[in-house]
């Protein structure tokens, strides 16, 4: 009788963890659905878009040298870069970061095919020059001082100047905000396909910042009902730009003199308008349906 009853309380306590709902498997026909499906909801994906001038500017200049030794040749290369260097430098280290690096390549001697064509005699013992190219990569996190660093850059005569990669590195401020936007985007959306429908929007069950909810399949098997979804655009808020501004002031030394071997009267008038970038955000929001 004690074993009955044990055995009896022992299968009490373990049928709740029995009766427990499996993982949905991805093509099963049936299966448990989340808990929030089980009254009317309305899920609703909120996205924006805003468009903001890039605050990046990304580009490498190139010293090339040529000597008998990889030393000379690298001494050579460093001092024009060095030259550069300075310059940049002295506009502020917070302003334009700077990284210096080498590439070393042997030249051969050369030997005439009988067909009359000439190719290096790529061996260890033939190696009659070395190029060493120092690669200055510049970082302009002002953008207002873009165009005064590509100046120094081409007055400083280098090798070679690759094309500018403009990007957008938003701050926290813009991140939130358009976070933000993208909940109230979801709302709105909400309210309408809502009214639209008859019933009514009530409480908010599940905001996802992340919006992957609404990109997940609620249903396994079934598609997305993300797809087709329209960002908006919206606008910051008059005075938002000042508050990042002041955020993001730079305060730095007044620049140095740039040295006397770069021939500043030779510096070219050029323009250099950072593009326009797009962000977008997303946000899913689940709300009741009422009548």
């Amino acid at each position: 009788m004690r074993r009955a009853l044990a055995l009896a309380a022992v299968l009490a306590t373990a049928a709740p963890a029995l009766a427990q709902v499996p993982p949905a498997e991805i093509g099963q026909r049936y299966i448990p659905a989340p808990w929030w499906l089980r009254e009317p909801v309305i899920a609703s994906t909120g996205m924006v878009r805003v468009e903001l001038p890039a605050n990046r500017a990304r580009f490498r200049a190139r010293f090339g040298a040529v000597e008998r030794t990889a030393a000379d040749a690298t001494t050579a290369a460093a001092k024009r870069a060095r030259e550069l260097d300075q310059t940049l430098r002295a506009l502020g280290a917070d302003r334009v970061q700077l990284t210096t690096s080498f590439t070393t390549r042997p030249l051969y001697e050369q030997y005439r095919q009988k067909d009359g064509a000439m190719v290096d005699n790529e061996r260890a013992d033939k190696i009659d020059r070395y190029e060493v190219t120092a690669i200055l990569s510049i970082t302009v996190r002002d953008t207002a001082l873009l165009e005064r660093a590509y100046r120094s850059v081409v007055a400083a005569r280098p090798t070679s100047i690759d094309a500018i990669d403009f990007t957008l590195e938003a701050d926290n401020a813009t991140k939130t905000w358009l976070a933000t936007e993208a909940v109230r985007d979801a709302a709105r959306r909400a309210k309408e396909g809502a009214d639209a429908s008859g019933g009514h929007r009530g409480a908010a069950k599940i905001v996802d910042p992340s919006g992957s909810v609404c990109r997940s399949q609620v249903l396994a098997g079934w598609p997305s009902y993300l797809s087709g979804t329209q960002a908006v655009t919206v606008e910051r808020p008059a005075g938002f730009d000042q508050a990042e501004a002041r955020q993001m002031r730079f305060v730095a030394p007044a620049p140095a003199p740039p040295p006397p071997s770069i021939d500043t009267t030779r510096m070219v008038e050029v323009t250099l308008q950072p593009p326009v970038v797009v962000l977008t955000e997303a946000a899913c929001v689940i709300y009741a349906l009422l009548p």
